[in-house]
């Protein structure tokens, strides 16, 4: 069942696309990146997947998109709306994993302890910008103080999985050739349809643990 609801937040109107699972026993909420929406593979992907796992997917659009603007604001801001959001994700009853990817996992890391998020799901978190390893975003990826799952592509040029770090508090899962968007390469020995595969699949076992 696909469902929108529309919410109000101190910096503008969030959108929320609804695909609920029956007798669901966890809400997960993604965040889409500052370049995209929630039309993202992968966020579709895992929208299509997990409701035959009784978890509801809540498809969280920021305002500053569903305003149709072009370019995300300041991470505050971002945090703003979505605290805005999350009470409307609360009231559907069972556990809220916040979750998001790119700038969405990094808002989803950064208020999770706050919110009493039950879980954090991280796609493609940017562990720094492309070519600058030493400005590193790890503290945010540590600091969720629940059970967090990084999914992240082999060539991210925003942090590969090698470059995390060790002995964290969390569990990664690498997508082989994925990039940021966790495309791969036509040469690669996976197709396009493996790498979803991997993501959905991980984060459904992951899920059902929790």
């Amino acid at each position: 069942m696909t469902d929108t609801q529309l919410i109000d937040t101190p910096v503008g109107g969030a959108r929320i696309t609804w695909r609920r699972a029956a007798r669901a026993r966890l809400v997960l909420a993604l965040g889409h990146g500052a370049g995209g929406g929630i039309d993202a593979r992968d966020l579709r992907a895992i929208a299509d997947a997990l409701p035959t796992r009784r978890v509801s997917v809540a498809l969280v659009e920021q305002p500053w998109r569903v305003a149709g603007k072009k370019v995300a604001p300041a991470p505050k801001t971002l945090d703003v709306g979505w605290r805005g959001v999350w009470p409307a994700l609360v009231a559907e009853g069972p556990p809220v994993v916040a979750g998001g990817r790119s700038a969405g996992a990094r808002v989803a890391c950064r208020t999770a302890t706050e919110l009493g998020a039950h879980a954090v799901l991280a796609l493609s978190f940017p562990l720094h910008p492309p070519g600058r390893p030493e400005k590193s975003r790890a503290d945010e990826l540590l600091g969720t103080g629940v059970p967090t799952l990084v999914v992240q592509g082999g060539n991210d040029p925003f942090g590969r999985p090698g470059e995390f770090p060790d002995g964290a508090d969390y569990q990664l899962i690498e997508v082989p050739f994925g990039d940021h968007g966790f495309a791969v390469p036509k040469r690669a020995s996976l197709s396009q349809e493996d790498a979803l595969g991997i993501i959905t699949e991980g984060v459904g076992q992951w899920a059902d643990a929790l």
